[in-house]
């Protein structure tokens, strides 16, 4: 067995036990005193680690036939038990930021954007965070400010599935597996049908598109054998899809297409995965007018729009800007918050899987 089958039902075989989110990182050199968990076959590894006395914090090898495998085990604070287990009986809510403590999460796209506000999110609420993305530089940067020990940098380019099954690899030898997947990563190439080129259009549906199905594809494969021996605990698969997946967007079709396809992607996978423990969910926000997506100066969308005659009559950017601003009900764009809120409530939200939350400031609404 490889490191990658195997580290993920360790760390199941954990959250059976303890009920709370652990840190399983594989030790070349073994640890002091480790546990021991002897298989006679890959089969017989489940039962082996269900039936093994797994210590917390402390350390265990594993052994397949004539294979060895280390791992120390960990948890970020103190063993509270989490959502993420199923109970026998009904629990009030917990408190919103509190589902996620403890948590391992990745984050693709998480140098800035959408992504950094979420990383600084999660970790904020005592998570650890990968923050995964083609900008290698920002990631580590971004590490960095929030704290190595609550984070860590993954240089990915997730539309090529050699390097998200590397990011899954890594993964697996760091922290054993995880619990909250959050598919962020995305671009926009707006224009018009008419004269729109067919490699933007392509290059925005492998981002926005293909990569959430490798995401889901290699991240996924990691939840499913760790459900393998933690069959009570639920795990998280969360796409950042857009206003654009639920309504149309004039001379910007590549990307709602794409976000509309997504949409189609969630549901489906939420109706394959639910066998893993596995829920699949769309945040579908406003746009985020203070990140760079939209106030580069430029590449930025204002600027794009700008360009393309997108708004009539607009001659600057601030007309642009508050073109946009006008058509929100509540008069201003959505920022890291209000998505956070929409990532605490599917991940406590036990009882809902394939669904497209709106966090639009009531610019679309949903209809019967």
């Amino acid at each position: 067995m490889t490191l990658l089958e195997i580290a993920p039902l360790v760390r199941g075989a954990y959250l059976a036990r303890h009920g709370a989110p652990v840190l399983v990182s594989h030790t070349p050199g073994g640890g002091e005193s480790p546990a021991q968990v002897r298989a006679g076959s890959a089969d017989d590894l489940p039962a082996a680690l269900a039936e093994a006395e797994l210590p917390l914090p402390g350390g265990v090898v594993v052994e397949v036939g004539e294979e060895q495998v280390a791992f120390s085990v960990r948890t970020l604070g103190e063993v509270n038990r989490l959502p993420g287990a199923r109970d026998t009986e009904a629990r009030s809510a917990a408190s919103r930021s509190a589902v996620v403590s403890g948590k391992v999460a990745v984050v693709t796209g998480g140098a800035q954007g959408f992504g950094a506000e979420i990383v600084h999110g999660l970790v904020d609420s005592g998570a650890f965070v990968y923050i995964a993305d083609l900008n290698g530089d920002g990631a580590s940067a971004l590490a960095a400010e929030v704290g190595d020990h609550r984070a860590a940098a993954i240089t990915v380019n997730v539309a090529d599935e050699a390097s998200v099954q590397a990011m899954a690899e890594q993964i697996a030898a760091t922290t054993g597996g995880l619990d909250l997947v959050v598919s962020n990563a995305g671009i926009v190439r707006a224009g018009s049908v008419l004269e729109q080129d067919l490699s933007s259009f392509a290059l925005t549906t492998d981002i926005n598109y293909t990569a959430f199905f490798l995401v889901t594809k290699h991240l996924g494969r990691l939840l499913a054998a760790q459900h393998r021996t933690a069959p009570d605990w639920l795990t998280d698969v969360i796409q950042i899809n857009s206003k654009s997946g639920l309504t149309g967007s004039n001379k910007n079709g590549a990307y709602a297409g794409s976000k509309f396809g997504g949409l189609g992607l969630v549901q489906s996978f939420a109706l394959e995965l639910v066998e893993h423990g596995v829920k699949v969910n769309a945040i579908c926000p406003g746009n985020f007018y203070d990140g760079p997506l939209w106030s580069d100066p430029d590449k930025g969308l204002f600027v794009q729009y700008l360009r393309s005659g997108k708004v009539p009559g607009a001659t600057t950017v601030d007309e642009v800007r508050e073109f946009y601003e006008s058509k929100v009900p509540l008069r201003r764009g959505t920022t890291g918050a209000d998505v956070m809120r929409a990532v605490y409530y599917i991940v406590e939200q036990a009882y809902e899987t394939g669904q497209a939350v709106p966090v639009t400031g009531g610019q679309v609404m949903l209809s019967s």
